[in-house]
């Protein structure tokens, strides 16, 4: 693990600074918290070891996101493979199966690095303001991890109102084995502790690092609010969509130009002119947070995007588009005028998705989360919280802006009433966040069956493979753990 080999690069740089230290080393597999939080320098490459956890292959590195999507119908697995998803996309999963055991462990694995940094940095010397700016970033990274962890393992919020069972909630450090026995949290309690995370992220995230590497790559401000927009769009809570998104989205119900669909304090996040080039450029205006790769940092072969959506040499070209039946690009509404009909590229008789081109180098980072993403979470809650049949001026216009931005030659949308705009905006998301990771939790959230694709049939929300089994090696240790039904 990285924080293993942080925790070796600093003992090294100790290790002669004087001879009791060469008799009675530290171990070097970790670092006391006396020495790991001496100083800002430490406490610092601390939490950036928290992002190394996010960017873990399971997770952003770029798997996590390829669960999301496949199981939805956008896409068609090519090569029968159970190390890279195909048991996911056709709904065949065990307690055992690779995905499930591995995903757990990598998201446990992240949260609890953040309960030690957090517990390090209370107890830091380090100056008040910069304790509460790195506290934050962990709690940010934390809230993040549970949010993933619950879009796989639990019934949605919005079935049951949270009602239902969640994951575990650890807010404590585990340094030694032991303990394991510990019950499932409810989903209402995993969403109010992600959300109290945030609130508390938000408050302390600086406005801005001054840089557009860091204001891409660490949390502040704005990222723990454009989370929260998706957080509470997934718990179906218009009002705090509505609130929260209110903070970074102008709130004119008129056409805008282009450059003023833009966030005003803060990091100035807005849509870019291109959406292609929100995935040639990695610090883009319009990428709020992304994980970041680079030649001695890569993804891995089986876990980038690319891999997964590409054909060779690029990719080991798992999963092809849907263009046929349920597919969203086989809808006449997605025109061949439009700029995101680029990425889809065809390969022989097959259609790739070319968002992520070289995934297993520096030039792709992970986006995680983009400005678009939040108007059109922001529109949703509009259109939804709209009374009567009424079209919200405002989210037509929202949406109207990210199509036209890549179709400037459609006539703009006048829908005849709210059902019709919501159908809009949910039609915009999957063209426009395709592969981006949001297919699964769309669908969930608002209590869908997954649709047909190729030779696997629809799935409702009833059936137990709507949601993950518990991990096998959780339940092997933890006999107060409880399996979803069905497994």
């Amino acid at each position: 693990m990285k924080y293993k080999i942080l925790s070796l690069a600093l003992i090294a740089s100790l290790a002669f600074s004087c001879s009791k230290e060469k008799l009675e080393p530290i171990p070097q597999t970790a670092l006391s918290d006396a020495v790991a939080f001496s100083d800002s320098a430490r406490s610092v490459q601390q939490v950036f070891g928290l992002y190394s956890a996010l960017k873990a292959g399971q997770m952003y590195a770029g798997r996590y996101q390829v669960y999301q999507d496949v199981r939805g119908e956008e896409f068609l697995n090519q090569t029968n493979n159970a190390v890279t998803a195909w048991l996911t996309w056709q709904f065949n999963l065990t307690a055992s199966a690779n995905e499930v055991q591995n995903l757990w462990a990598a998201g446990y694995a992240c949260i609890n690095r953040c309960n030690v940094v957090i517990a390090g940095l209370a107890n830091s010397p380090v100056s008040a303001g910069l304790k509460r700016n790195l506290i934050a970033e962990a709690k940010l990274v934390r809230a993040t991890a549970y949010f993933m962890l619950q879009q796989l393992y639990a019934k949605p919020f919005t079935d049951g109102n949270g009602a239902g069972l969640g994951v575990i909630l650890k807010l404590t450090p585990e340094t030694s084995s032991g303990a394991n026995d510990q019950v499932r949290n409810t989903t209402a309690q995993v969403y109010a502790q992600i959300i109290k995370d945030l609130n508390e992220a938000e408050a302390d995230l600086p406005l801005t690092y001054g840089n557009a590497t860091s204001n891409t790559t660490r949390a502040h401000r704005n990222t723990a609010i454009a989370l929260k927009t998706r957080v509470y769009l997934n718990m179906g809570q218009w009002a705090n969509v509505i609130t929260e998104g209110n903070k970074l989205v102008p709130t004119s119900t008129t056409a805008l130009p282009l450059t003023q669909w833009a966030s005003t304090s803060g990091v100035v996040h807005g849509l870019n002119a291109s959406v292609a080039a929100v995935f040639a450029n990695n610090t883009s205006n319009e990428a709020i947070f992304s994980m970041p790769f680079t030649a001695l940092d890569v993804p891995g072969t089986q876990n980038g995007l690319g891999w997964y959506y590409n054909p060779g040499p690029n990719g080991g070209g798992e999963f092809v588009i849907n263009t046929t039946g349920s597919g969203i690009a086989a809808n006449t509404n997605w025109r061949t005028t439009d700029a995101r009909r680029s990425f889809n590229v065809v390969s022989g008789a097959l259609t790739y998705l070319r968002k992520w081109p070289n995934p297993n180098n520096a030039a792709d980072w992970n986006i995680v989360s983009r400005y678009a993403e939040v108007m059109l979470n922001l529109a949703e809650a509009l259109a939804n919280q709209a009374t009567g049949t009424s079209v919200d001026a405002r989210a037509l216009a929202i949406v109207n802006a990210i199509r036209l931005r890549s179709d400037p030659t459609i006539t703009p949308f006048a829908p005849a009433d709210k059902a019709a705009l919501i159908d809009l905006i949910l039609t915009e998301r999957r063209i426009e966040l395709m592969g981006e990771g949001f297919r699964s939790s769309d669908i969930m959230r608002r209590g869908q069956t997954f649709p047909a694709k190729g030779v696997v049939g629809s799935l409702a929300p009833s059936a137990a493979q709507y949601i993950w089994p518990i991990s096998i090696a959780e339940l092997l240790v933890n006999k107060t753990c409880v399996q979803n039904p069905g497994y």
